[in-house]
């Protein structure tokens, strides 16, 4: 296993001129932040429109969140590099992708304007809905020992078809507010309607994708523990404040894990 001193991570961030409504970009100053803490090194490329994509050169992938016009916009460009994408996806590449950024790896994003042809790199869709899908959330996720927090609005409605969820709702709506499951993880990537944003939050979710990262390029990896009692007491005041006390006591021992340690 190699000293992590010696190791880069390169991070993609995908047309932040475009999908930048909900500062998703905090995702990658965490994941930045994490990796200078622990030595080391990263950079950040932005990729705007007009720019080419070159996946071979970027360890992680943030998709952001967006209007539908700039959605639209950003899956035509990406239906250029359709392949190229796809390949990186199923080489294990890392990808966050939050919002319109997870409805545009799917099959189709429907809206009353008309259907945004997604990547097809997911086998899932999203159908606009009545209303949208406002407010806190809270999540159960098998990648994190702690709860998952976060905020969503999306008027989409995401149907996994049978794919992996990110994770099983304690409190919020999730991907469609019926089904119970919340995003989706396929091989490394992850997509999710959490804003917030994601990572400073749920310092574990950002951690599982440096590892991820860093052993698709060096190996086996197990990252230094940092110091997160911070990042924990928020978690725990979000989960305090909309999961019943029941519920965590009965329902979830991951919440019982975070909230009484």
């Amino acid at each position: 296993m190699r000293n992590t001193s010696e190791m880069k991570l390169t991070i993609g961030h995908l047309y932040p001129d475009l999908l930048n409504l909900y500062g998703d970009r905090g995702n990658i100053a965490c994941m930045v932040r994490r990796c200078l803490w622990r030595g080391i090194r990263a950079e950040t490329i932005e990729i705007n429109a007009g720019d080419s994509i070159d996946f071979e050169k970027l360890d992680i992938v943030l998709l952001g969140g967006g209007s539908d016009r700039e959605q639209m916009i950003v899956c035509r460009k990406l239906r250029k590099v359709r392949e190229q994408f796809r390949d990186y996806v199923e080489n294990n590449g890392v990808v966050i992708a939050v919002c319109g950024g997870y409805q545009i790896l799917g099959k189709y994003y429907r809206t009353d304007a008309g259907t945004i042809e997604g990547l097809h790199l997911l086998d899932l869709y999203t159908e606009q809905g009545e209303g949208r899908l406002i407010g806190n959330i809270i999540l159960s996720s098998e990648l994190s020992d702690s709860p998952v927090v976060g905020f969503e609005n999306h008027g989409g409605r995401t149907c996994l078809n049978g794919c992996r969820p990110f994770g099983r709702v304690l409190y919020g709506a999730g991907n469609d507010g019926r089904s119970g499951y919340e995003g989706v993880i396929y091989k490394n990537v992850i997509g999710t309607y959490l804003h917030g944003p994601l990572l400073p939050k749920n310092s574990q979710i950002c951690d599982y994708l440096l590892e991820k990262a860093l052993a698709r390029k060096y190996g086996p990896v197990k990252l230094e523990k940092l110091d997160d009692r911070l990042e924990r007491a928020a978690n725990e005041y979000i989960c305090r404040r909309f999961v019943k006390r029941k519920e965590q006591q009965a329902l979830w021992p991951c919440l019982r894990r975070c909230l009484h340690t």
